[in-house]
């Protein structure tokens, strides 16, 4: 798909939202005396800042009713010089004024080492530092709002402008200041400072220098309303605790940058397409912040300017360019929530993840969406991170993928010229065959894995010769034959519907069941399954396949320490003659389960493998596979056993659920009532025949003709 991106935008603010930002604070030119602002002793002046901001009235029509009829428009030019008086005063003190007169009111914040480079940001007059630090202090004030918050309520709004809006915040500070930051922060009707800049949407000459230090002045406000409110109540902030990103090996999909990597990528932005011109300052400014080791500065820019980035690619494969510019309060904002979806909002089909193709998707998807993924943005945004340990080889990752990106909307004769540079050309192939990491099939692969390798490390020793006996007494149980038998049939079966280059030569129909049989389950969970847009009805089948899988971990698990324990005791004659009974029983148990739960694990990887093929179920036959009714199958389960089947519902994968959940209860120390797994065994083997009989599996579906 080709296209054209525009290259010539001068904004991608809305004209109302431009006007609220950029000129009704200017309006008025009075000059406020700072002394009714804040004392001299750095006592900010609630009164005189909340009498700026005004109500619509009795009759005029009211912009946002979600606030309570604000009049944003008046209330943004009222403050102008408020705001105008405030940076004044910031820009004239000194680093040693400002930490004495402000620091101690900053330290609510929990983050008191960010102000003193705001002020150096101001100082330096550099626009895109400003930008920078206003969104670092957005969600710096976000957690430590949602701290005061918890003084008193129970759950932490979500979205800051709920958080503004909520009784408890009030009953803390007031609603009058409680609608002053709902003015800058809190509303689409308002300056919206922290949307506007957080999703990419202002350029760094749009925002106000004095709106940053205004908020400074609000937060050690904050901080003195705040002092006053513990005193009378007596009561003391709890901080939750920041989220500290590890640098796992799943987030590690490109090698680390290079100078030579840096000095490309410094030419390429310059060059491409995708960096709108006149936010070009941003992409300099993370440059230089990764080169100075400041790695969550790095990362904040980077996030925003790949979602301007997206939204400029989003506008035009979509044919909406009015979706580059920032939408009114009444309609859609194009964040990165609409930009990465399936659908556009009118239903259409969104163009984007066709052009971008999937390895791309799936990046932004692991990196951004995907619950157990990092959620880069989210967490940075919402303040939860601890911004002085994010990794490097986090914002390694974002430049990677922002380079390789960049490179395909530059000129073709210049992308040649650039792949022509092994560390280019090995990023370019690192990111066409990027596939997901953090999307719950993925992680189902490692659990699948996990408790393959765990059960082959099971200890199952041989025994002394009297407890060998002993054992194979035990063992002469007509139940435990019968699951043996079950084992080797359906695993037999279940290895028929592994492919053909996926399968491990084993003939093993004749071979001991507790013989450990050569697992297909790596090249099974190489298979590459797409992950983009699954719907409701395969996230519920994956959702239980992961349920099942956690379990089988858990006992796998728990059996090996169970097994390690008691052989160390045998070994030291320690146990009595009941533990020694119970011992042998657990191996008997374990070599009955070592094969069962690869079973077990086989069965999850060849329905995860085929789970696309469900959108051919019916939607009775869906509900047959989850809830599968075992009295529909009675005269199959008595081929097998001369016990009678139940006549009451269980369910098919919620069976096998059902299964794993008892044996980890029972395997686990407190219960150790290894009798019960047999019993436990034998039963679901006969629903998992049986349904398979019906041939009723994703397997089988793989295998009809479509």
């Amino acid at each position: 798909m080709e296209i054209t991106l525009e290259d010539s935008v001068t904004t991608c603010l809305s004209p109302s939202v431009y006007e609220m930002i950029c000129t009704l604070g200017f309006e008025l030119r009075e000059n406020r005396d700072i002394d009714s602002i804040v004392t001299r002793d750095g006592e900010v002046c609630w009164g005189t800042i909340t009498e700026c901001v005004t109500d619509t009235g009795p009759g005029l029509p009211c912009s946002a009713p979600q606030t309570s009829g604000l009049d944003f428009r008046e209330s943004v030019r009222l403050l102008g010089p408020v705001c105008e008086a405030a940076h004044s005063h910031l820009s004239s003190l000194t680093k040693e004024q400002f930490g004495i007169q402000y620091a101690p009111w900053l330290q609510w914040t929990r983050s008191p080492e960010l102000f003193p480079d705001i002020r150096d940001a101001l100082e330096s007059r550099q626009a895109p530092a400003i930008s920078l630090s206003l969104m670092k202090l957005t969600s710096c004030l976000e957690r430590a709002l949602g701290d005061v918050f918890l003084l008193v309520g129970k759950e932490c709004p979500f979205l800051l402008r709920d958080l503004l809006a909520s009784e408890e915040l009030a009953e803390v500070f007031g609603k009058p200041v409680m609608n002053v930051l709902t003015v800058f922060v809190g509303s689409p009707s308002g300056l919206n400072l922290r949307n506007v800049l957080w999703h990419g949407f202002a350029s760094p000459q749009e925002v106000p220098a004095k709106y940053c230090s205004t908020m400074v002045l609000l937060t050690a406000g904050l901080g003195q309303l705040l002092k006053t409110y513990l005193q009378q109540t007596g009561r003391t902030v709890a901080p939750r605790p920041l989220l500290t990103l590890t640098e796992s090996e799943d987030l590690l999909v490109f090698p680390g940058v290079t100078d030579e990597t840096l000095s490309v990528l410094e030419e390429v932005m310059k060059k491409s397409t995708f960096v709108l011109k006149i936010m070009l300052p941003y992409w300099e400014v993370a440059l230089m912040k990764f080169k100075s080791h400041r790695f969550a500065d790095c990362a904040v820019l980077l996030l925003t300017q790949l979602e301007a980035g997206l939204r400029n690619v989003f506008a035009a494969v979509n044919k909406c360019p009015k979706r580059l510019l920032t939408a009114e309060s009444t309609a859609l904002y194009t964040t990165f929530d609409e930009i990465l979806a399936k659908h556009l909002n009118d239903g259409e089909i969104n163009q984007l993840p066709l052009f971008l193709g999937e390895p791309a998707m799936e990046f932004l998807w692991d990196f951004l969406n995907h619950q157990e993924g990092p959620r880069l943005r989210d967490h940075l945004s919402h303040g939860e991170v601890s911004s002085p340990d994010f990794p490097r080889r986090v914002a390694d990752q974002l430049l990677s993928f922002s380079f390789v990106l960049l490179l395909r909307f530059v000129d073709e004769g210049v992308a040649s010229e650039f792949k022509e540079k092994a560390a280019v050309r090995s990023l370019v192939r690192l990111a066409a065959g990027y596939s997901a990491r953090f999307h719950p099939a993925a992680l189902l692969k490692k659990q699948v894995l996990s408790c393959e390798k765990r059960v082959r490390c099971w200890p199952l020793p041989p025994l002394p010769e009297e407890a060998g006996r002993e054992a194979a007494r035990l063992e002469e149980n007509s139940e435990i034959n019968a699951c043996n038998s079950l084992i080797i049939k359906v695993m037999w079966e279940l290895y028929g519907h592994v492919p053909e280059n996926h399968r491990v030569s084993s003939d093993f129909k004749n071979v001991p069941v507790e013989n450990r049989w050569p697992q297909p389950l790596p090249e099974l969970c190489s298979i590459h399954i797409p992950t983009l847009f699954w719907p409701r009805a395969m996230l519920e089948v994956l959702a239980l396949l992961r349920s099942i899988s956690s379990c089988c971990t858990q006992v796998a698990l728990q059996v090996a320490t169970s097994l390690e324990q008691r052989q160390q005791q045998w070994a030291e004659r320690t146990l009595r003659s009941r533990q020694r009974r119970n011992f042998l029983c657990m191996l008997v148990s374990a070599k009955l389960l070592s094969p069962m739960l690869s079973l077990v694990s086989l069965l999850i990887a060849l329905e995860l493998a085929s789970i696309h093929e469900l959108h051919r179920k019916t939607a009775q036959e869906h509900r047959q596979y989850l809830r599968y009714k075992e009295r529909e199958n009675m005269r199959a389960v008595a081929t097998w056993s001369r016990n009678k089947a139940r006549d009451v519902s269980s369910r098919f994968l919620k069976a096998v659920l059902q299964y794993a959940e008892n044996l980890e209860v029972q395997s686990s120390r407190g219960k150790n009532q290894w009798g019960k797994v047999v019993k436990l065994t034998h039963t679901v083997l006969l629903t998992i025949r049986a349904f398979s009989e019906k041939k009723q599996m994703l397997i089988h579906l793989a295998e009809k003709p479509k």
